[in-house]
């Protein structure tokens, strides 16, 4: 059942081109792909840059407005949707979980960088006006790498796209990075983990506190120092965007939801939903949709 919002695989999305990876120009991309405005999940790592136009996209129901020199990120299993504009245009890149595999030794080097993070508000950011020529520059060369070179090299377009995920990292981000290379943030880095992991079976925050070797307020104290929530708002916010993403998908009812994320009953399943999201799942998914 948890495959029941579209899900997007970049072998769907490159006109053919079963690659690993896609880089386009936007308006291009919207051209061809027109009805790709409802909500979907992605298989693949995605971002956009956006270099002109405006209009808003959403990413797990946190809406943004475009503007120009606008980057977001997505990691995989996301839900996105977007509205824009006939002159909006830029960059969008589509690149496989495994992209990286045979080329970096750590199997989560992804995670490092703040706007894969899962941190809230991190994977919309905005290009300071001194790295914009060189971020075109790389956009330019991936894309000539990856559409026109008959003699492709998919080390160099690696290089390439590393080169500016960092460029974006290191001029976006410096303060957070520093602060994710803290103790407490590595710790809850884990905690996020964890959670993504076991949510659907684990409510408490003592069960998590356990696997982390530290006590239930020393995990809540690091929470509200980092995030500014607890432990169990954590946990209960992420259980809640399961429910919205299976809300908007239009095809389950309540009852398989609240089966699906193993809530004893559907009454107990509104009850949690309303108090948390100030809204029934009936008129969330109304508001959504309409």
């Amino acid at each position: 059942m948890r495959d029941v919002i579209p899900i997007l695989d970049s072998c769907t999305l490159t006109d053919g081109n079963h690659g690993d990876i896609l880089v386009d120009h936007l308006k291009h991309y919207l051209a061809v792909h027109q009805n790709l405005i409802f909500p979907h999940r992605h298989t693949f790592y995605h971002f956009v840059i956006f270099t002109a136009g405006s209009g808003t996209h959403s990413i797990d129901f946190n809406k943004y407005k475009v503007t120009p020199w606008q980057i977001y990120f997505m990691s995989p299993g996301q839900v996105h949707t977007w509205n824009f504009d006939n002159k909006v245009d830029g960059y969008i890149f589509n690149f496989e979980k495994d992209f990286f595999q045979s080329f970096l030794l750590k199997p989560d080097y992804l995670e490092g960088f703040s706007f894969f993070a899962g941190a809230d508000q991190g994977n919309v950011k905005d290009l300071p006006p001194g790295i914009r020529n060189d971020v075109e520059v790389l956009c330019n060369q991936l894309y000539t790498q990856v559409n026109i070179n008959s003699n492709k090299n998919t080390d160099f377009q690696r290089v390439l796209l590393l080169s500016l995920l960092h460029l974006v990292e290191q001029q976006t981000a410096v303060t957070q990075l520093q602060q994710f290379q803290t103790h407490n943030m590595v710790v809850l880095r884990n905690f996020q983990k964890l959670v993504e992991e076991n949510y659907l079976l684990k409510r408490m925050p003592k069960d998590y506190a356990e696997m982390l070797f530290i006590t239930p307020n020393h995990l809540n104290a690091i929470c509200k120092e980092l995030i500014g929530a607890q432990a169990g708002e954590v946990i209960r916010e992420r259980i809640l965007l399961e429910a919205k993403r299976l809300l908007v998908s239009g095809e389950v009812n309540i009852s398989q939801i609240a089966n699906e994320l193993n809530f004893n009953d559907n009454s107990y399943f509104t009850k949690f939903f309303k108090k948390y999201s100030g809204l029934t799942p009936e008129q969330f998914k109304r508001d959504y949709t309409k």
